[in-house]
């Protein structure tokens, strides 16, 4: 096959290709083609999202299965699923598919999950996306997912609640508690992951909270204690950067000519050590505001 036919360009399925005639067996299992889930190719170098492969699975899942979580995410264009994560979808209990290789698939036995046709695929409602994504098992990175929805406006706040509020599905009170944590004014994963953290301290900081002193705005912090002028600020690789650095210093002083503390958070520590990490933040605190929290 010294070209591509036409009919390959795309995600394709390989048995009907076969059965097409315009390509073999021994030629789909070559370099020439990327699988990207069960009996779905494409043409080796077109670029692989995860938006890509959920059309990819839209090939060949059952006719009523619903995109959602991260997947649907995707399709509405927020990026939280790396390209090769599974494709999430919700099926009837009696849909006889899955478990599969590159799936992660949730069956439900209620009435037809809410769900309409984004760029072709049925993609379920942003509430019901919002709480496929509240019940992932690790609080941290569910929350860090509802930032980025709340943040790119892909859900509403009160449609959420709603759905929340009546919903009797498996998980649904995991889902309110993880939801009660998200905040559309995050701006990054690490710094959503550091609230969640201090959350579960029970320190309860703003996120992107605006200091001012008498000649206007100082700065915007990652986290805030208004009350007690105590700021988080989550320090990532890209503060080395020399002029970066210089910039942040001049905005450190003019926050403690404020009165502000600054707690400074690096991914090591973070990950790391996260007792650390609040210990730091309870230091910085007013003994008389500290909640009855213990770091051993």
């Amino acid at each position: 096959m010294r070209r591509i036919d036409d009919r390959l360009r795309g995600v394709f399925r390989g048995s009907q290709a076969i059965a097409a005639g315009v390509v073999t067996e021994h030629q789909l299992r070559s370099a020439r083609f990327v699988r990207l889930v069960r009996d779905v190719y494409v043409v080796a170098g077109h670029p692989v999202s995860h938006q890509l492969r959920c059309h990819a699975a839209g090939l060949i899942v059952p006719a009523g299965a619903v995109f959602t979580g991260r997947s649907a995410a995707a399709v509405r264009g927020v990026t939280l699923a790396r390209s090769w994560d599974p494709v999430e979808i919700v099926v009837s209990e009696h849909d006889r598919f899955g478990p599969a290789q590159g799936f992660q698939v949730r069956r439900v036995q209620e009435s037809p999950v809410p769900a309409g046709f984004v760029d072709g695929l049925l993609v379920a409602s942003a509430a019901r996306m919002a709480f496929d994504l509240a019940i992932r098992p690790d609080l941290a990175e569910a929350v860090a997912d509802l930032d980025e929805v709340l943040r790119g406006e892909l859900v509403d706040v009160t449609e959420v609640d709603q759905y929340l509020a009546v919903s009797h599905e498996r998980g649904v009170r995991r889902a309110r508690r993880t939801w009660e944590r998200a905040d559309g004014r995050a701006e990054s994963r690490p710094e959503s992951r550091l609230r969640v953290l201090l959350g579960s301290a029970r320190l309860r900081p703003v996120p992107q909270l605006e200091v001012f002193d008498r000649s206007g705005l100082v700065a915007r912090v990652d986290l805030g204690f208004r009350d007690r002028q105590v700021a988080v600020e989550y320090d990532g690789a890209w503060h080395a950067d020399a002029w970066q650095l210089r910039r942040d210093r001049r905005r450190l002083n003019r926050l403690r000519e404020a009165g502000w503390e600054v707690v400074f958070v690096t991914a090591d520590l973070l990950w790391n050590d996260p007792r650390a990490v609040v210990r730091s933040v309870l230091a910085a605190l007013s003994p008389r505001d500290r909640p009855a929290y213990r770091v051993s």
